[in-house]
């Protein structure tokens, strides 16, 4: 079966849309009506004032007319018969009515002058709409309205219009001022009672301020006197139209115009680019103005949407009272000001000159030298900046490179770009000279030292003029130097990069400079140094001081090259000795670093015609006495001799050049701040190559690739030992030992150094042998040894000879004691130092076991072609310095360097941090591209991890 189908019968669409649109038919019920009453005497117990009084009561229709009977106040219902929109009206009134009132307590009247709110009127104007009747009162609306006559005094009435109609009288004000009861003044008699007249209602078009229902219903007036009607037009008439409307129903009054609103801005230029801004609003009234601040308090007068609107036109500025500086003021009249007057609603007032602003055309910058009167190491330095012919003050285009500003403004508006490389380049450069050395005031000194410094400034413009004596020395410096003539007293024939190392100290000697000879170990940098004595000999010995073991390198150069200088060698101190009876027509005096320290004084009494300090790293800690005293030794030039001018970190090479060319970076702290302390952290390119040409004019570094082609190749090689088990096991359990123990000192680096240094001495002794910090270990098995053992077999087998080199003559003395082939032996204790190095030259051993610290300089011992390195330093020069004794000037067999290196230890770790200290070294000095650190906490982890 199928299923049963619903049948629905759509309404009638008329009905549908009756459903929806509500009946528009008469009353649901009944009327009802409000009959008003209004007294002079109060019907109530409460006193209601002077004022009558209106009453309200609820009536509905009877046989004869409107009665009460039946209905009141709190007694309507719609289920009895009325028309329920009648009814919650006249609820919703009497509500409001009981919330006005609280102690009203008949239900039959109500007192219509209670209800202090607008809504009453809002409840009388939907009882006409619906149809509640107003019994003996009308409902109509009103105007307030201020009637202005203008005669011998402007006099203002003020008139209430009832429906067009002036002639009614106001009884009182209702529902907060909205709206006011009145009569009809034909309908009043003699007496002026109102009891009996009909009554009107009428809603005003806006509330009436307290002041002028009093002044209304008192028919007061305002009489303004004539000299007062100006001022009456012009600052109270805006406020009062907007409280009522104005009008001279003779005629005599005419009412100004007031415009909109218009934005002023006031700009106020002063001296020195200062602008004030000052905003404010401006309403013209008549032929006067009214001003009001920005952002103040609206008052009656102003139209604040209109305003809104203008201040959304303002996207280019905030109108905001503020005074603008240089730039901020530039920027301001060119931009923003043309801009802003043209804005709808906006006015600009000027007030002083507006400066002429403009781009100037070019910009020239100028840099001179003069003379210091008893400074023969300094000279002022000038620089000029001419902009379209113009000078500018130098020191006003610095402060505003330093405080970054994009432009600089002239005073008479021109501004130009301080963006403009040649500027920025200025500014660091007057940056580095302020910043290395203290310098008073505006004023700018520049060392006759700092020849880089100045090639930067030069290239930067034109060099206006420059000191006689500065320009001879930096053109000597930054150019080819003189081509002095290799005095004939040299016995020697030098190559081509010694002429040129020869005539760079000669032209230093001449302008009594000083510089740093810094050639690659076994350059020849003594013989370039003798070529220049040879030169100066003129009665007045040089002064060269050297390492102990060196200074009879001195004596032997000497003989060979220079057989007509005369040399003194102090072997030992001078008490009781006068130094200068025993240097007495010499032309060399050679002592040792000790030494000179020692018997200083001594000295420094002597004139020197220039002093050489070769081997020179000695003197590299700045804060050493051996330092201060080559620093203050009174000589008039001095050269530092050294292929490692720079071993561990920047202030090295600082305390070098502060004994050699003391102008170049006068303080310690302001170098170390300005250049070491970045470049070792950071690595910065362009500070490093700064650096770079700052020191090149007083730094001479030839490396062997660059200058001896003919020098036969050098092979580096690493031999990875791997440690005997038992060795193994003797390394590891001291190495956890020592872990725990420096890592418990290493956040304190500074106080800890020494002990942490101890442990890291004792783990690389452990990688060569564990003898060698107990000897209970001495028949151990060591690997490395029966390594190099091996190799000097074949290399001596071979026809060959070795140089052996250690850090430790402990375990040199283990290699001693296994060697079964002739050998040398040099240590810091060797007292014949020169006979065993002649032993080893001819050729009665072949092999030299050298310790590193003796070995490291002062030899020439190139007839080895093999060198075996032991052990590992992190100095990198170091080791260098040991493999330059036979990889040097007179090598003419390929020389092969081999490094012993225990696997798995701390040697492994320190290999890497020699690779770091080695990228440091080229950075500086042969350019490379990387950078280092000295050695810190991180260094010490990295080397026992």
């Amino acid at each position: 079966m199928g299923r049963a189908s619903v049948v629905r019968v759509a309404p009638n669409w008329e009905q549908s849309l009756s459903s929806l649109l509500g009946s528009t038919s008469g009353p649901s019920g009944a009327p009802l009506g409000v009959e008003l009453t209004l007294a002079t005497e109060p019907l109530l117990s409460r006193a209601r004032g002077p004022a009558p009084t209106l009453f309200a009561k609820v009536v509905r229709q009877g046989r004869s007319g409107w009665v009460s009977g039946g209905v009141s106040w709190a007694r309507l219902n719609p289920f009895e018969g009325y028309d329920e929109s009648h009814v919650r009206l006249l609820r919703q009134m009497y509500a409001v009515y009981q919330a006005q009132d609280m102690y009203q307590r008949d239900e039959k009247v109500i007192d219509l002058s209670l209800f202090d709110t607008r809504h009453l009127w809002a409840l009388l104007d939907e009882a006409q709409e619906i149809g509640v009747t107003l019994l003996h009162a009308t409902y109509g609306s009103a105007e307030l309205c201020l009637d202005a006559h203008d005669g011998s005094e402007l006099v203002i009435t003020p008139v209430v219009r009832v429906n067009g109609v002036a002639d009614i009288v106001p009884v009182r004000f209702l529902g907060d001022g909205y709206g006011l009861v009145y009569v009809n003044r034909e309908e009043l008699d003699e007496t002026g009672e109102v009891d009996d007249c009909q009554i009107g209602l009428a809603k005003l078009t806006k509330q009436a301020p307290k002041s002028l229902q009093d002044m209304l219903l008192g028919e007061h007036r305002m009489r303004i006197p004539a000299a007062e009607r100006s001022r009456f037009v012009d600052r109270y008439y805006p406020r009062l139209r907007h409280t009522a409307r104005f009008v001279s129903t003779d005629g005599s009054f005419t009412p100004p115009s007031i415009s909109g609103p218009t934005l002023r801005l006031n700009a106020s230029y002063r001296d020195d680019h200062q602008l004030d801004l000052d905003w404010e609003w401006l309403y013209r009234i008549g032929n006067s103005e009214l001003r009001a601040p920005l952002g103040s308090e609206p008052e009656a007068y102003r139209d604040p949407g209109q305003e809104q609107e203008i201040l959304a036109r303002l996207t280019l500025v905030e109108p905001v009272d503020k005074t603008l500086w240089d730039l901020a003021t530039m920027r301001f009249t060119t931009e923003v000001l043309p801009q802003v007057e043209e804005l709808p609603g906006v006015e600009v007032e000027v007030f002083g000159v507006r400066p002429d602003y403009r781009e100037a055309g070019s910009v020239q910058i100028g840099v001179s030298t003069e003379e210091i009167p008893g400074k023969t190491d300094w000279f002022d330095l000038t620089v000029s900046v001419t902009v379209d012919g113009r000078g500018v003050p130098f020191m006003d285009v610095f402060l505003a490179l330093t405080r970054d500003q994009p432009y600089l403004i002239l005073p008479d508006g021109a501004y130009f770009s301080l963006q403009k490389p040649e500027l920025r380049t200025l500014h660091k450069l007057i940056i580095e000279a302020r910043g290395l050395i203290d310098q008073p005031g505006d004023s700018l000194r520049i060392s006759r030292f700092q020849a880089g410094l100045w090639d930067d400034l030069a290239n930067l413009g034109v060099v206006e003029r420059q000191a006689r004596a500065w320009r001879e020395q930096v053109r000597g410096l930054l150019d080819e130097p003189p081509s002095f003539d290799v005095p004939e007293s040299l016995d020697a024939r030098l190559r081509p990069y010694q002429v040129d190392g020869f005539r760079w100290l000669t032209f230093l000697w001449e302008n009594q400079l000083g510089g740093i000879l810094a050639d690659d170990m076994g350059l020849g940098k003594t013989l370039q140094a003798l070529a220049l004595i040879c030169h100066a000999a003129a009665g007045t010995p040089f002064l060269v001081v050297a390492p102990t073991s060196v200074v009879s390198t001195w004596e032997a150069e000497v003989e060979r090259f220079a057989p007509g200088l005369r040399i003194v060698s102090i072997a030992d101190t001078l008490r009781h000795k006068d130094l200068a009876s025993m240097i007495v027509q010499a032309d060399v005096v050679v002592t040792s670093y000790t030494l000179m320290r020692l018997d200083f004084e001594q000295y420094a009494k002597q004139p020197w015609a220039g002093m050489v300090l070769d081997e020179a790293q000695v003197v590299k800690n700045h804060q050493s006495k051996v330092h201060q005293c080559a620093r203050r030794m009174p000589a008039p030039f001095k050269v530092a001799i050294t292929g490692t001018p720079m071993e561990n970190n920047l202030m090295e090479l600082w305390a070098l050049l502060s004994i050699t060319a003391p102008g170049l970076f006068p303080d310690p702290v302001r170098f170390q701040q300005y250049y070491a302390r970045r470049i070792e952290r950071t690595g910065d390119p362009e500070l490093l190559a700064q650096l770079r040409r700052r020191v090149r004019p007083l730094l001479k570094r030839r490396t062997k690739e660059q200058v001896a082609a003919d020098l036969p190749a050098k092979q580096e090689q690493v031999l990875e030992v791997e440690l005997h088990p038992k060795h193994r096991k003797v390394y590891q359990t001291h190495l956890q030992r020592e872990r725990l123990r420096i890592l418990g000192m290493v956040h304190d680096m500074n106080a800890n150094r020494f002990t942490i240094f101890q442990s890291l001495t004792k783990l690389r002794q452990l990688s060569l042998h564990p003898a060698l910090i107990d000897e209970k270990h001495q028949d151990m098995p060591c690997a490395k040894l029966d390594a190099l053992l091996d190799q000097l077999h074949d290399v001596v087998a071979g026809g060959h000879r070795a140089l052996v080199f250690s850090q430790f003559t402990s375990f040199l003395e283990i290699v001693r004691a296994r060697l079964e082939v002739p050998y040398c032996y040099l240590d810091g204790a060797t007292r014949n130092r020169g006979k065993v190095v002649r032993q080893f030259k001819d050729g009665t051993a072949p092999v030299f076991l050298i310790s590193l610290k003796a070995g490291g300089f002062g030899l020439n011992l190139t007839e080895a072609d093999y060198c075996f390195l032991l052990d590992p330093w992190w100095n990198p020069a170091t080791e260098a310095q040991a493999i330059d004794r036979t990889h040097r000037i007179g090598q003419t067999r390929n020389v092969i360097v081999y490094r012993l290196i225990a696997k798995d230890t701390i040697e492994e770790k320190v290999m890497a941090l020699k690779a770091k200290k080695a990228e440091l070294f080229a950075s500086v000095l042969d350019e490379g591209d990387m950078f280092g650190s000295t050695l810190d906490a991180d260094d010490i982890r990295t080397l026992i991890s």
